[in-house]
């Protein structure tokens, strides 16, 4: 008996293997100074898999986030690999060709259930190229580069692999409860799919929304919202709100104790309102057209007028989609299952000053590669029916040139996060903001490229300045090391008294004491030795209270 394969498998298997062999690229990236340091270089809980590392995670935020399962993760790594950036990578690299592949199941229990594959009689190969092309349009896209490259993400890739998973053994569970009942299999995958939810959130809470979009699964294209079984899809989402509301109250409670989230005092609902617009017309420009991606995009001060207008327009686009949606009800679903992902990272719930990120992009761009996927196979099904097999040909011409673009985007993209030199630099020529100069000077400080650091910091400084930026202190102290250590003690001194007269750390004594002990004042470095008392250590960035 001749044995036959599932295109559905062998396209999740062939997506997940080319995105490993894309970003193998990465395996030669370096840790960079944003946020690695935090995460793992200078991290002390993930250097100890025990009881106390579990008690810690679960019970206590790290770096401003109740995240247990990132952190356990980052201390396997640690375990394994000590401080090699190469199994970090390594790590995030299987987990997105995993999430590659589950995006491929996923796409094939949507698509069968919408219109475009109503024709159960394809050949298997259309179907393997369908799918295969969904799990590589958000695969390989560019816009997964930043959580891929980056170790600090692998929130991000581990989130996506529960998240994913969660949705895809809903789904599971959909399917065998119209086919046999609510029984034991059923029931099996809706407990599985609970469950990968709970974890998705221990990961990175982002996923909290999964209910509102298993919701609108059930809308379209599962069709299950029907008079007779209304009650039963809106009762098995009960479970999934009550998880998502007890984790939301955790992470809000530790959020608060950390005072990462911005006040309204300091952001109106008005400005979080227009930067949410605007922010989500970006995510739209950069998944149509990921040109020019950069991983920090800082909120503009002040929050430009025109962003009023850009919100409006978003939401007369959103009110026009739902209209649309009585024909087509795939637009309005394909629109929300990209919208209501970007809830959490929106403006509404700010922290820090990041207007929008490429990250944050992982989860909402599932739904649009899928639609692009099944939108092709349509139009591929339409101009073979046809006549002329020249529309078929330049279709897949335009798409494999589309694939090769990605390709070679992305290959670009992460080349940039080699080293800190590469990431900052590569800003720097899009937006010469001070925050990148302040990077990349504090990077070659590191590897004692002293003269780099003190052009870069001298930068950084006149940009502060510019902006007003009261902080600006700590800069001046790490232009001062950086001119000791190239010995130029006249001019540390002389950046090491202006950042004490900003702000008198005792740090900032203790190292000015250095650079005059250097220059023989040993009187004036004693009385600085004793203004530092026992804050001998290292420069770090202090933050008026």
């Amino acid at each position: 008996m001749k044995r036959t394969t599932n295109p559905t498998v062998t396209a999740a298997l062939a997506a997940g293997l080319v995105c490993l062999l894309v970003y193998l690229r990465a395996l030669g990236c370096d840790f960079v100074n944003y946020d690695d340091p935090a995460y793992v270089q200078n991290n002390p809980i993930i250097r100890q898999l025990d009881g106390n590392l579990l008690f810690s995670v679960f019970t206590q935020p790290h770096v401003g986030f109740w995240m247990p399962l990132t952190w356990l993760s980052l201390a396997l790594d640690y375990r394994f690999w000590g401080l090699n950036p190469v199994g970090y990578h390594l790590t995030n690299i299987l987990l997105h060709a995993i999430n590659t592949g589950l995006v491929v199941l996923i796409a094939d229990r949507l698509i069968k259930r919408g219109p475009v594959t109503g024709d159960r009689e394809q050949p298997d190969y259309i179907s393997f190229l369908m799918l295969l092309l969904a799990g590589l349009l958000w695969g390989i896209h560019p816009l997964r580069v930043e959580s891929v490259a980056w170790v600090t993400e692998r929130k991000d890739v581990l989130n996506g692999l529960f998240s994913l998973g969660s949705i895809l053994c809903y789904l599971r569970y959909v399917g065998d409860r119209e086919l046999h009942g609510l029984k034991d299999a059923a029931g099996r995958w809706y407990v599985v799919s609970l469950v990968l939810f709970l974890l998705s959130l221990m990961a990175k809470s982002v996923s909290v929304v999964i209910p509102a979009m298993l919701l609108i699964a059930d809308w379209y294209p599962l069709g299950r919202f029907r008079r007779e079984n209304i009650r039963s899809v809106l009762v098995e989402k009960i479970p999934y709100l009550l998880i998502a509301a007890a984790i939301s109250l955790l992470t809000l409670h530790f959020a608060a104790e950390s005072r990462i989230l911005i006040s309204t005092a300091d952001l109106s609902f008005y400005q979080r309102l227009m930067l949410s617009g605007s922010a989500i017309v970006e995510y739209c420009r950069m998944l149509l057209y990921p040109v020019g991606i950069i991983h920090l995009y800082l909120i503009p001060i002040p929050v430009p007028s025109r962003y009023a207008v850009i919100t409006a327009l978003v939401a007369g686009f959103t009110c026009s989609v739902i209209y649309a949606g009585r024909k087509t009800p795939w637009l309005p679903a394909t629109w929300f299952f990209f919208i209501i992902p970007l809830v959490p990272v929106l403006a509404f719930f700010q922290n820090g000053v990041q207007a929008y990120a490429a990250r944050f992009t992982y989860l909402p761009s599932v739904a649009p590669s899928i639609a692009a996927a099944a939108g092709i196979a349509f139009v591929h099904k339409k101009s073979k029916a046809s006549a002329q097999r020249y529309p078929a040909i330049l279709l897949s011409v335009l798409i494999a040139s589309l694939l090769v673009f990605y390709v070679a985007t992305t290959e670009r993209l992460i080349a940039s996060w080699t080293n800190s030199e590469t990431l900052w630099s590569r800003l720097i020529s899009f937006r010469p903001i001070g925050r990148a100069y302040f990077f990349r000077g504090d990077y070659y400080l590191v590897i004692g490229n002293y003269v780099a650091a003190e052009k870069d910091l001298t930068t950084s400084i006149r940009l502060a300045l510019e902006a007003g930026n009261p902080e600006v202190f700590n800069l001046y102290a790490m232009r001062g090391d950086a001119l000791s250590k190239s010995g130029r003690y006249d001019d540390a001194v002389r950046d090491f008294t202006t950042a004490i007269g900003m702000y008198p750390h005792p740090n900032f004594y203790y190292h000015r004491g250095g650079a005059l002990k250097a220059l023989g004042r040993e009187r004036e470095a004693a009385a600085d030795f004793s203004r530092a008392g026992e804050d001998t250590g290292p420069l770090e960035w202090h933050t008026l209270p």
